[in-house]
């Protein structure tokens, strides 16, 4: 189910789902989805999978979704995920401009009044969401791709791990269920033989290992991630975030994602995936 503020892109995310064999419905009433549930799950129904997007669009939407889906997760069989899709307010603002549409609750005053208003009042659903996905440095090819493997993890059980590294002066990502700075590392980047490389690259990994403070800090964090993860498995999360920043996104935090993802990939019960949101950056 994909829900979010207007503007965010669910348009872009229930297409890619279509063109995985979903059963797409866009801005159903809310008080027909138990229904499409059922529906879904009768004997002989030809509707095995299904993506519902639901927003303020729909008068009732605000008032009644959290109960209803709190119903969803109770029936059985049905297994529901929630995923909401947000950005930042000024990529919000620019989409809104770039379109000419009107938000949907700014008929008669400004869009950005609008925006601040669906974000106060989506807030108690946002906290019900299984996954949140930050779009705003997102293309619609890479908004695309990323719900298409989306799709292909959920056909799997597990938990699914996100190693996001960012750049702290590109902003703080809003969709990471765990931060952490690792800026207090030595920096690649005032090294003149490795400023235009990445921490994909094995040089700069490699001089981040010779540094003591960096491999005390990886092996601390890999310890902790190692103790966390299972709790997090065994209360039947569906998605995990970590984020990992550095000042640019380009090296260390790169660096330590990777190695991270090589690490976590020993544990039985979750899958991890690497996001390098700001590695292209200058």
């Amino acid at each position: 189910m994909l829900t979010g503020l207007s503007g965010s892109g669910k348009s872009q995310a229930i297409r890619a789902l279509e063109d995985l064999g979903y059963f797409c419905v866009d801005n159903l009433p809310t008080t027909l989805i138990p229904t499409l549930a059922k529906l879904s799950l009768r004997g002989g129904a030809d509707i095995d999978k299904v993506a519902i997007v639901v927003d303020v669009r729909e008068g009732n939407f605000l008032s009644s979704f959290p109960k209803i889906f709190t119903r969803l997760r109770k029936m059985p069989r049905l297994n529901p995920i929630l995923i909401f899709l947000e950005a930042s307010h000024t990529t919000l603002v620019r989409r809104f401009s770039e379109t000419r549409r009107p938000h949907p609750l700014a008929p008669d005053r400004s869009v950005s009044e609008g925006i601040h208003d669906e974000r106060a009042r989506l807030n108690v659903i946002r906290e019900m969401a299984d996954e949140i996905i930050d779009t705003s440095d997102m293309t619609v090819h890479e908004l695309r791709q990323f719900f298409m493997g989306l799709s292909r993890e959920r056909t799997r059980a597990g938990l699914v791990i996100t190693l996001l590294s960012f750049g702290y002066k590109h902003g703080v990502p809003v969709d990471a269920d765990l931060m952490f700075d690792v800026r207090c590392l030595p920096n690649p980047h005032f090294v003149p033989a490795l400023r235009r490389r990445t921490g994909r690259d094995r040089a700069v990994a490699k001089f981040m290992e010779r540094d003591a403070s960096s491999r005390e800090f990886i092996e601390r964090l890999d310890d902790y991630l190692r103790y966390v993860v299972p709790h997090y498995v065994a209360e039947g999360k569906s998605y995990l975030t970590i984020g990992i920043g550095c000042t640019g996104g380009r090296h260390r935090s790169v660096m330590i994602a990777e190695r991270l993802r090589r690490d976590l990939a020993e544990m039985s019960g979750a899958r991890t995936r690497v996001r390098h949101r700001d590695i292209a950056r200058a």
